[in-house]
């Protein structure tokens, strides 16, 4: 990625506070991040770090406590662990629905969604309803649905995290493919530090709780890439290491 790439989100700053009657939880502590346009960065850290947090400010789904975020209103697409797809509708008609919000015609809609489902290759399962997929289906549905929004910024929490070893790997291949497709701008939290390697043109590492960027590594092995490969296992090694020093600082 070019370093003189403009950036896609520039973070300054950023603190979280939750308050909960007499307790009080500082959940990020100024936090300063800028994410490229066009890059795939990889958010890694313990659990309860804030990284989850991090991405719900991007999109606004909480009141930022201090600090800025700036998106230069770019268009964000959110991705969750569950797919979180409406079980009533057929996967065209999941996909189709942000488009309905947004004023798109009926053949606008049915011609951008038999576009994208294309992209993610479930063309022939359009009129399927969630219950009838794979988890991994399910997912590309909800990676085809945030599409749909034109999205310029992808945020995925964990996407592939309930999913067995070789769907997540697929699921790798199929993300890489459209992100080098797309020119999508791509953040991607995890806490398993290979799929991190695999993925990531950026691994940025928060501190355990509150969450702080303490360390960055970039990840120049030429794509695309197997978690097995030994330059991606010396790296994950590396960044184990130090991921575990964050994880027993956070237990004393």
């Amino acid at each position: 990625m070019d370093a003189q790439a403009p950036s896609a989100i520039r973070i300054r700053d950023v603190s979280q506070t939750y308050h909960g009657g007499r307790s009080t939880l500082l959940a990020l502590d100024r936090l300063s991040l800028d994410v490229l346009r066009g890059e795939f960065v990889c958010l890694l850290g313990a659990s309860g770090c804030g990284k989850t947090t991090l991405l719900n400010l991007i999109v606004g789904l909480y009141r930022l406590s201090s600090g800025n975020i700036d998106t230069g209103g770019r268009r964000l697409g959110l991705m969750f662990q569950d797919s979180a797809l409406f079980p009533w509708l057929t996967v065209e008609g999941n996909v189709e629905m942000g488009m309905r919000f947004r004023g798109f015609s009926k053949s606008e809609r049915r011609s951008r969604t038999q576009e994208l489902l294309k992209l993610v290759h479930l063309e022939a399962f359009s009129d399927r309803r969630p219950h009838e997929l794979s988890g991994g289906m399910r997912q590309r549905v909800a990676l085809a649905r945030a599409l749909a929004q034109e999205a310029e910024v992808l945020l995925m929490d964990e996407p592939f995290g309930s999913l067995d070893a070789t769907t997540r790997d697929v699921l790798h291949d199929e993300l890489e493919r459209i992100w080098h497709r797309t020119g999508l701008t791509v953040v991607f939290v995890t806490h398993d530090v290979r799929e991190a390697v695999r993925l990531g043109g950026r691994v940025v590492l928060l501190s355990s709780r509150p969450g702080r960027v303490v360390a960055e590594f970039r990840i120049d092995i030429e794509r695309p890439r197997r978690i097995e490969d030994r330059a991606a296992s010396e790296i994950a090694a590396t960044i184990t290491d130090r991921l575990r020093e964050e994880v027993r600082r956070h237990g004393r």
